[in-house]
């Protein structure tokens, strides 16, 4: 803001100074003087009005009785003296003449002061013309390309800084080996794709894999987002894919790289009001470009969706985007080997285990990882620490995954115990139950929106989930509200997403899945979507009220039977329940070997009285009576 003001200022100060200049250079007084020409003035000097005469160079000042001046000019060639000398008639009393020396450094600056208003005038007049240049220009640069290269030789993202996408990396080398030997793919007439799309969820690593092609091939890379092309001028976009590919030619070979492709590239067709879509003609120009261009220019396209399912189909089809790669969540070898490249550089203690971070963060993206080894490096900073250690890395996976503590949270004593009992029963359940998965953690501190949580750590890694462990899943989403009911005998708020979790699971078994027993191994419901909108809006029926029924009788019997699964365990494990919910109001954090060690601790003796208050409880249908009929607990 300041240097706007000074900015102004000056432009203003100098117009003031250039006006003054002006003003005195054509308006100024030169008092009681008068031109006159050289001949006039010797005619006056015989007549004995001039008294004295001053020679500036070739400026001539004569001074006159009564106070008057005259000004003349003679040829640079002839002297003053020599006139007067040499005047015809001869003059009698010549006046006193003086000359003044003059150098030619005063010459230059006399020139120059006469001279400076009106370069003062030029410049106010040049900078007017160059604001409205720019004004101009800005008004008309919509069209040009917002792209933003970057050159091969400045790029230092390579394959080396892209881990957990070994397939997707080994695609992609050819693409490296055509930019950079073209001549040993056109002795074999073969010809690379024009266009290759990275297809996966946010954060999987598709604008870092894009930029790491560039930096192995060492060629200009020009990166745009698909949002860029669109303006609310009509035509915009088109004139900037022209712009575009105009440039890519000039530096080929090279690469263009286009984030967010659906922003243009959905199907067409599907706009409201049959109008003109200004997102369609710049997909059109989009498929113009790519499929018209030169095969020799060697220019490669590279863009990244994560919604496939809504492209237009001229722009999938060969010549154009003739290759898919797909980049998904990276299992355990690919988080460990994805660690590995962010943990590098960075003190890290030496009993880390990295692959055991790698178990407890199932489902994280490559962008989740990196942001967790950052939060780490910031906690083992705030900590005063040298370096980062396993507790800085826990931490930071529990500040991911449900965001930080919030310790100054005002909780009530009733209240925590309730998270105590609640959290316990999530844990016991998924111990004893044997699809179930390894308890790493319990906590009752507040994080986020949740009071307290349970985190686990899978033996193994799934890629499809068995009927028996997604009930068992099932039974340990609500062992914590069954544990509520069992200890206080009332329900509480606290199970509401827990409620939801098992509800969409038991659904998806029924409806996706063909899990039911009854209704057989068919899907229900078709998913109906707008493509101009980009997602899924509702679902279409096609089947009946009655299998309808069927359908929500199935999905309360999963629920009822995970209920009265999860209570039965906790029923007959009530001692093993009241001494882990002790602990944790106590440590109020359970973890690691810890917890391992407390599960394998010998069980306290069966309370009978429990277990008869429990059947008696059952029978008045506080508890789901399918708990007799329940598998074993092992």
């Amino acid at each position: 803001m300041n240097q706007r003001w000074l900015r102004s200022g000056l432009v203003y100060m100098l117009i003031l100074v250039a006006v003054i200049a002006i003003f005195y250079a054509v308006f100024r007084s030169p008092g009681s003087s008068s031109d006159i020409g050289i001949s006039e003035l010797l005619t006056k000097v015989r007549s004995g009005e001039i008294t004295k005469i001053n020679v500036d160079g070739d400026a001539i000042t004569a001074e006159a009785k009564g106070n008057l001046r005259y000004r003349s000019k003679k040829e640079p060639s002839v002297s003053m003296i020599e006139l007067l000398n040499n005047a015809n008639p001869p003059i009698e009393n010549p006046p006193d003449v003086t000359v003044k020396s003059s150098s030619s450094l005063g010459t230059i600056i006399a020139i120059i002061i006469n001279i400076l208003p009106f370069l003062f005038l030029g410049f106010i007049i040049l900078f007017m013309m160059r604001q409205a240049q720019g004004s101009n220009s800005q008004a008309m640069s919509f069209g040009r390309s917002r792209a933003r290269m970057f050159v091969g030789n400045r790029t230092t993202v390579t394959f080396s800084d892209v881990a957990g996408v070994e397939e997707a990396k080994q695609e992609l080398q050819e693409i490296v080996e055509f930019l950079m030997y073209p001549e040993r793919f056109a002795a074999l007439g073969a010809r690379i794709p024009k266009g290759v799309l990275l297809v996966g969820p946010p954060g999987t690593g598709k604008t870092l894999l894009a930029k790491a092609v560039a930096g192995e091939a060492g060629v200009p890379f020009f990166s745009i987002s698909g949002s860029e092309f669109v303006e609310m001028f009509v035509g915009v976009g088109a004139s900037r894919v022209r712009d575009l590919f105009e440039q890519a030619r000039r530096n080929s070979p090279c690469i263009i790289f286009i984030d967010e492709i659906d922003a243009v590239g959905r199907h067409r067709g599907a706009g409201l009001g049959g109008g003109h879509d200004e997102r369609e003609q710049t997909l059109n120009q989009i498929l113009v470009e790519m499929d018209g261009f030169d095969q020799t220019t060697n220019i490669i396209i590279i863009a990244a969706t994560n919604r496939p399912d809504i492209l237009d189909p001229a722009l999938l089809r060969p010549g154009r985007f003739d290759r898919r790669v797909v980049l998904d969540a990276p299992d355990i070898a690919g988080r460990k080997s994805i660690l590995n490249v962010h943990v590098k550089g960075k003190p890290l203690d030496e009993k880390v285990d990295l692959e055991v971070i790698a178990k407890e963060t199932a489902g994280f993206s490559g962008a989740d990882l990196a942001n967790l080894v950052n939060e780490a490096a910031l906690l083992a900073a705030r900590r005063g620490k040298k370096v980062i250690g396993i507790s800085e890395l826990e931490e930071a996976v529990d500040r991911v995954i449900a965001g930080p503590e919030r310790k100054s949270r005002v909780i009530t004593d009733h209240e925590k115990k309730v998270t105590a009992y609640h959290e316990a029963g999530h844990a016991l359940v998924a111990y004893k139950l044997k699809e179930g998965d390894v308890v790493h953690k319990i906590t009752i501190v507040p994080r986020g929106m949740a009071g307290g949580y349970t985190r686990f750590l899978p033996s193994e890694e799934r890629h499809y989930a068995s009927r028996s462990y997604l009930r068992d899943r099932m039974a340990i989403s609500l062992g914590g509200r069954a544990a509520e009911e069992i200890i206080f005998g009332e329900l509480t708020s606290g199970a509401s997403d827990d409620l939801k979790q098992t509800t969409g699971i038991a659904r998806r078994m029924i409806t996706e899945w063909g899990m039911s027993d009854r209704l057989g191994p068919r899907t229900f419901g078709q998913r109906q979507e707008l493509v101009f909108l980009g997602r899924e809006i509702s679902e279409q029926r096609d089947y009946g009220d009655k299998i309808a029924d069927e359908i929500d009788s199935e999905i309360r019997s999963l629920v009822e039977d995970a209920y009265a699964r999860a209570s039965k365990v906790l029923v007959e494990h009530k001692a093993k329940l009241h001494e882990l919910s002790k602990r944790l109001l106590i440590d109020e954090t359970m973890e690691g070997k810890t917890l391992q060690e407390f599960f394998a601790a010998a069980p306290p003796p069966l309370d009978e009285a429990d277990i008869q208050q429990f059947i008696a409880r059952k029978m008045n249908g506080a508890v789901a009576p399918a708990a007799e009929e329940a598998a074993p607990v092992s």
